[in-house]
């Protein structure tokens, strides 16, 4: 079979993605296929959710990314918390979030999160933020408020952070850490050799240390990592991801389908299957990952709840140091 590039030109200018995926699966043609369709959300649950955060004027993952999950999961009670306002200083190709310059942090923000986590009876909360680039710490001491804010106001509740790379800023990553989230992720988002066109202000390699070295800072913290597929890579670079977070002890893996938010952004080189998942799932299981989330609409924090079963079971059994 003779390898297809991609070739297309976006705001981001002309992008060559290649070589396409080879095997069974969809090319981008017409309608998006049967598994990828959701109904849109409207339920009481997500009516509810979403008139709590307009009053605490907070911002989530959900909604800013255009998450095609946000139905199911705010209909069940759960959202992901997007600290540090809705404007991000980088630019990746595959994101919704609006690039801009984003306005002063908000001190208070911390403490109404944590109440909407009890608002919402939440066991487990799940925070990410936008890239602040601009700040020295990357706004790092805001995941740590918010967890030291959450354990004050929900005894018991567990939580996941999804952080930037802070710039490679290492002590950054300790004030996280020394807050103790049960679920430290990071994102790889895509294979090393689509870095440029998908995430052209960051460093596979960079992301690769930083679930490293939060791994040694406490070793009872989960590790999660996720990638998208769909983009140009091929099924070989894919458990080459894999075989790199395994080698940097990354205990949790996600892998969902990349959908174009608009026009503007990188288009889609193909659709994976079902059974592509399947077999990506079994990919990472064979590989050691304890918990592994792959299917066409999974996105970082799908069923994040699940996974933190897992957290507290570190936690319970983890060596004394003596």
């Amino acid at each position: 079979m003779t390898e297809q590039t991609n070739v297309t030109k976006t705001e981001l200018g002309t992008i060559t993605l290649e070589p396409a995926p080879q095997g069974p699966g969809q090319l981008t043609r017409g309608r998006r296929p049967p598994w990828l369709r959701v109904k849109a959300p409207d339920s009481p649950k997500f009516r509810e959710l979403r008139g709590l955060f307009r009053g605490k004027h907070l911002h989530t993952v959900c909604e800013e990314a255009l998450c095609p999950n946000i139905g199911e999961c705010w209909g069940r009670g759960t959202a992901t918390f997007l600290l540090m306002g809705d404007t991000c200083t980088r630019s990746c190709g595959f994101c919704k979030i609006k690039t801009g310059r984003p306005g002063p942090l908000d001190p208070d923000e911390p403490r109404r999160v944590a109440e909407s986590v009890r608002a919402m009876g939440l066991q487990h909360a799940v925070l990410t933020s936008v890239n602040r680039d601009e700040q020295a710490d990357g706004g790092a001491w805001v995941f740590a408020e918010s967890i030291y804010w959450i354990r004050k106001l929900v005894p018991g509740c567990t939580v996941e952070v999804l952080i930037p790379d802070f710039k490679g800023d290492w002590a950054a990553l300790q004030t996280v850490m020394d807050a103790q989230p049960e679920i430290l992720n990071h994102n790889t988002e895509t294979v090393p050799r689509l870095y440029r066109t998908v995430r052209p202000q960051a460093k596979y390699a960079r992301s690769m240390e930083l679930l490293r070295r939060a791994k040694a800072m406490d070793p009872s913290t989960l590790t999660k990592s996720g990638i998208m597929v769909g983009l140009g890579e091929t099924w070989e670079e894919i458990l080459q991801v894999m075989d790199d977070l395994r080698a940097n002890d990354v205990d949790i893996m996600t892998i969902g389908q990349y959908l174009q938010p608009s026009r503007f952004h990188l288009p889609i080189v193909r659709y994976y299957t079902p059974d592509e998942f399947a077999r990506l799932k079994e990919e990472g299981e064979r590989r050691g990952f304890k918990w592994v989330e792959s299917g066409p609409l999974v996105r970082s924090s799908y069923h994040a709840d699940g996974q933190a079963h897992l957290a507290l079971q570190a936690r319970q059994f983890q060596p004394v140091p003596n």
